[in-house]
């Protein structure tokens, strides 16, 4: 459990390490990632991979610059992540029909048969989750997160 904020506001300029929020975020992260590593090793992928087939299932295909931003992966590291995942046989790219400007990424028969096969067992780290948290505390976490997220979004635009 987070310790409360000092009620000193000189004190509150920095809370020690352990206890301030970017820090509390980042292991909260690992926890919850560690346990979608277990999963996705078991199937040769990798966070950022298993990110751009759950983003491109179900699609026809995305342009590589909504992949990466759908991903939250930045656009040289994703060219290198689709490199070695089209030679892995999961994504291809193609013309795009509406703008023959620009390529689209699509998943393979492969890839699609992969992510049917790992979904199951992704649901369970969520259904954790879910035991962990109950679902009442999960819905507020999500709300939370993105309404940190949108404020702090505001405040730079």
């Amino acid at each position: 459990m987070a310790s409360p904020l000092p009620k000193d506001p000189s004190s509150r300029l920095l809370r020690d390490l352990t206890h301030s929020l970017p820090m509390s975020l980042l292991r909260a992260r690992e926890a919850v990632v560690q346990r979608f590593r277990e999963v996705l090793s078991r199937h040769g992928l990798t966070e950022q991979q298993w990110r751009i087939l759950r983003a491109l299932d179900g699609r026809e295909g995305l342009e590589i610059s909504q992949l990466a931003e759908q991903c939250q992966i930045l656009p040289p590291s994703i060219s290198g992540i689709l490199k070695r995942m089209e030679q892995r046989g999961l994504v291809l790219r193609k013309a795009n029909q509406a703008d023959g400007r620009s390529v689209l990424v699509a998943l393979t028969k492969d890839a699609q048969a992969l992510v049917e096969q790992i979904k199951p067992e992704v649901v369970e780290v969520y259904a954790e989750i879910e035991r962990i948290l109950g679902k009442r505390k999960l819905e507020q976490l999500y709300a939370l997160l993105e309404e940190l997220e949108m404020g702090l979004k505001e405040r730079t635009a």
